[in-house]
């Protein structure tokens, strides 16, 4: 009996694939102000606090990751300027990081893309502030001895899509809708 079980979770692992825990990543973004411009912009990290990459031989076919939006992260400034720019980003004004600690991103899909460095569109559903939509990026995915790493190129988001609004009495005028973000994760 024990056998058949054990073959029962063989063949299961390889119908369905292998999933590698993230070990390591990096996660950059940047925000506009009405200007995109690099003199109108600020750029930081957030963390991942966990994840996970799902193989099938050495194909991605899935996975998902939670980010820690409590480490949002102005990386452009210091001192009082980076303090004052955190708080702004965490509060209601922008990430609501008390209410809405994490963020997740499901991966629904990967496909070939034409990209000679970044030959792969992932696809799949981003959740900020419980607002969930679809999003694709190319990125480049490499796997070799049990590690998987993925690597964007920088991609944008809509901001308003999860509702990340600027509740200023300006309101969104002064911040552009659209935000750069960079992925780079490993798992083994």
């Amino acid at each position: 009996m024990k056998k058949i079980f054990l073959v029962a979770v063989l063949a299961s692992g390889l119908a369905f694939g292998q999933a590698k825990k993230v070990v390591s990543s990096d996660v950059q973004w940047w925000g506009y102000k009405i200007a995109k411009s690099e003199a109108s912009s600020h750029n930081g990290t957030v963390k991942v606090k966990s994840g996970n990459m799902v193989m099938k031989g050495n194909q991605l076919v899935g996975g998902s990751f939670v980010l820690d939006m409590t480490s949002i992260n102005a990386t452009d400034l210091s001192g009082e300027y980076q303090q004052k720019l955190n708080g702004h980003l965490k509060n209601g004004d922008f990430f609501e990081v008390e209410k809405y600690p994490t963020a997740t991103f499901k991966i629904t899909g990967v496909k070939k893309n034409n990209d000679k460095v970044y030959n792969s569109l992932v696809t799949g559903n981003l959740t900020v502030k419980g607002k969930t939509n679809a999003i694709s990026f190319p990125a480049k995915i490499t796997y070799a001895n049990g590690t998987v790493n993925l690597m964007s190129n920088k991609f944008a988001i809509d901001r308003q899509k999860f509702d990340v609004a600027y509740k200023s009495t300006m309101q969104d005028v002064l911040v552009k809708d659209d935000m750069d973000l960079l992925v780079k994760v490993t798992a083994k």
